[in-house]
């Protein structure tokens, strides 16, 4: 067997240790697990974490790569372990789509941090959003100070949407909150 083949052989065969049951196995109990730790942790999205957040995700990341692929380092392992992620992710998400039982479980349900113009304590700290970070974000979505916002929803996916009183809060006369993806967009007076 030349260098290439050789080469060849160790990047695309997996080890004799590890068989693709259990490639696909241990990406599924990663991927259960994280969905578990991360739902009950809190929704706050991307755009909202704080350096602390950045940091434990970036771990996480590295804590649970050796779980995913075990004593394998093989690109064919990592096309399995990808794979399952993906397909795992596709099918939950799916079905999540009609059936609103998963879905509840998935993201839980929206949480007002702002009801009638006065914050709600327990759904900011539950939610691990400061009043600094609340006007961060109010600032983002055109508000000047939080005094101007009457409500401000955590959605459940991790977007806090913010209205002013009197403002409707159904972006689609069909589906309450269903043509609404990402930030809210302010209409200019």
């Amino acid at each position: 067997m030349g260098l290439a083949a050789s080469t060849m052989h160790e990047i695309f065969s997996l080890p004799f240790t590890v068989t693709v049951g259990e490639k696909v196995l241990r990406a599924v109990l990663v991927y259960t697990f994280l969905l578990v730790v991360l739902r009950f942790v809190g929704k706050r999205e991307l755009g909202q974490q704080n350096t602390l957040d950045l940091i434990v995700l970036l771990l996480i990341a590295n804590a649970v790569q050796n779980a995913i692929i075990g004593a394998d380092n093989s690109f064919t392992g990592a096309v399995i372990s990808v794979a399952t992620l993906v397909v795992l992710n596709e099918t939950l998400n799916r079905t999540a789509f009609f059936s609103q039982r998963l879905a509840w479980l998935l993201n839980g349900s929206e949480e007002y941090l702002i009801k009638d113009g006065k914050p709600v304590t327990k759904a900011l700290f539950s939610s691990g959003i400061s009043l600094p970070e609340l006007r961060s974000i109010a600032r983002r979505q055109g508000y000047t100070d939080l005094g101007e916002v009457h409500t401000a929803i955590l959605e459940s996916n991790g977007v806090v949407s913010m209205f002013k009183k009197g403002e409707p809060q159904i972006y689609h006369p069909a589906e309450p909150g269903g043509l609404h993806i990402g930030k809210r967009r302010r209409s200019r007076p």
